[in-house]
C-alpha cells in the first residue's frame, strides 16, 4: 500500500496561524484554473467552475496512483479575487462586481503532457493548467465567515504591509482549507495571501 501524500500538511505555504500575519517566499506552482466574474453565492459559473475542476483533480489522483504508485490527497480549492476598484472586495464587499479564478493545486510530479490530456479528456471550456508565480506574500489564517474577512484584509493591507516597508503587488489569494459547502460559515478556516514587494523585515 502507497503513502497518501496530503499537500495541505507538507507544502508551507498551506502554513498560516490565526491573528499572525507571516511573510513567506512562495514558490512557483502549477494550477488547474477556471476563470469567473460576480457573486459566488449567486452565480452559475461559480458552481460550474467547482464543478469543471474537480473531475480532472480526481482523474489526476487516480493517474497518479495507477500509473506512477503515489496517492495524494486532492489540495483543497483556492481562489484569486479582484475588482476593478479593490473597495468593490474590501470594504464595500460588492460582490457582483468581483472578478474570480478558482483553482486546485498540480502536485509538482505530474508531468504537463499528462495534465493537458486530464483537461482535454473531461472537455471543459475555459479550464486549463497554469503556472501561479506569486513570490513573496503576506498571509494569515481567517476563521469565521467570508463576509467577516473585511476587518483582517484592512488590518494586512492598511497596517502591517506598510509598517513593514512591503508593498502590495498581484492578486489577493485564498485558500479555502474547509469545505464551505459542508462547514458552517463560523467555523470556515481560509487562508488570506497578499502577494508584495520589499525586503523581509527583520523577524519575521
Amino acid at each position: 500500500m502507497t503513502d497518501k501524500v496530503d499537500l495541505k500538511r507538507s507544502l508551507d505555504g498551506y502554513q498560516a496561524r490565526q491573528g499572525q500575519f507571516r511573510v513567506l517566499d512562495v514558490p512557483d506552482r502549477r494550477y488547474l484554473m477556471v476563470d469567473g466574474h460576480g457573486d459566488p453565492n449567486s452565480s452559475p459559473a461559480f458552481i460550474e467552475a467547482v464543478e469543471a475542476l474537480y473531475p480532472v483533480a480526481y482523474a489526476l489522483k487516480f493517474t497518479s496512483k495507477r500509473e506512477l504508485g503515489r496517492d495524494y490527497v486532492v489540495p483543497p480549492l483556492e481562489g484569486l479575487w479582484w475588482a476593478r476598484d479593490m473597495e468593490a472586495f474590501t470594504s464595500a464587499r460588492d460582490k457582483s462586481r468581483w472578478d474570480w479564478t478558482l483553482m486546485l493545486l498540480v502536485p509538482d510530479w505530474l508531468e504537463d503532457v499528462t495534465v493537458v490530456a486530464a483537461i482535454e479528456k473531461a472537455g471543459a471550456s475555459g479550464l486549463r493548467l497554469e503556472t501561479l508565480s506569486e513570490g513573496r506574500c503576506v498571509q494569515t489564517l481567517h476563521v469565521g465567515s467570508f463576509d467577516d474577512e473585511a476587518g483582517v484584509l484592512a488590518r494586512l493591507h492598511d497596517e502591517f504591509i506598510p509598517a513593514n516597508g512591503l508593498r502590495m503587488v498581484g492578486t489577493h489569494h485564498e485558500i479555502y482549507l474547509s469545505d464551505f459547502r459542508r462547514i458552517a460559515p463560523e467555523k470556515r478556516r481560509t487562508i488570506l495571501r497578499q502577494p508584495v514587494t520589499g525586503a523581509l523585515p527583520t523577524g519575521l
